[in-house]
């Protein structure tokens, strides 16, 4: 990548960042963050495991980058996120990762760690919206698959 095109990145990140903390700016739908985790974490070369946390009305508090690993796999502390979340004074809380690979489809551990998170935050009082895996040109959002 050359560093034009990194510098357009960098731009629109910028923009889509201001956007989603603008006041009544709400993340109503998987589709409101799809781009926005595409631009962050399509062009990882490891895994990265990041969470963007909300307020009660689902606008961006903050987009945190949690974790990152190898080029197959993150090691995911529940504890830690739900520290950052509390920090924050976070209700929601939407997680994502990439797959390196470039195939967004989840793994059997991707599931595992949802459920982990889910119950772990919920202990705390904030909401797991979603888990996206990021991969090269496509998206999976547990929420529309069913499985939160």
């Amino acid at each position: 990548m050359q560093a034009s095109e990194l510098e357009v990145i960098q731009q629109a990140l910028a923009i889509l960042d201001a956007h989603l903390k603008t006041k009544g700016e709400a993340l109503q739908s998987p589709g409101a963050v799809r781009s926005y985790l595409r631009l962050q974490l399509e062009q990882e070369q490891c895994e990265v495991f990041a969470v963007l946390f909300l307020d009660t009305q689902h606008r961006l508090l903050q987009f945190v980058r949690m974790f990152t690993g190898t080029i197959d796999q993150a090691a995911v502390y529940p504890r830690e996120v739900v520290k950052a979340g509390l920090a924050l004074n976070a209700s929601a809380a939407i997680i994502c990762h990439n797959h390196p690979s470039g195939d967004s489809t989840p793994s059997h551990a991707d599931r595992q760690l949802t459920v982990r998170l889910k119950d772990a935050l919920d202990l705390v009082g904030i909401r797991l919206l979603d888990h996206f895996v990021i991969g090269h040109g496509q998206t999976t959002s547990f929420a529309e698959m069913g499985w939160i």
